[in-house]
């Protein structure tokens, strides 16, 4: 379970780091972060972290794929943990 953990705090904060990197870049009009990318570091465990971020910096908060898909994504991933966290301490 350490590894996993592990693997949560890295893959959150690069979430956070990808979410305030694209906010910048559309504030400056510049080559923006793709919806995917954002996406795919939720999916691999950054939801949290990714939706805090945009809610801090009122990023995406007008799309329905991020403010329904972000929260999903993040139901999903803490009944994955529960569940996995409860079958190794049986």
């Amino acid at each position: 379970m350490q590894y996993l953990y592990g693997w949560l705090v890295v893959i959150s904060l690069f979430a956070i780091v990808l979410t305030a990197k694209d906010k910048r870049a559309a504030r400056r009009k510049k080559r923006r972060v793709s919806e995917n990318a954002l996406l795919t570091a939720a999916l691999l465990g950054g939801s949290a972290a990714m939706f805090f971020t945009m809610l801090l910096t009122r990023h995406k908060t007008k799309k329905a794929k991020f403010m329904l898909g972000i929260p999903c994504i993040l139901f999903v991933q803490v009944v994955i943990l529960a569940w996995a966290h409860h079958g190794m301490t049986v």
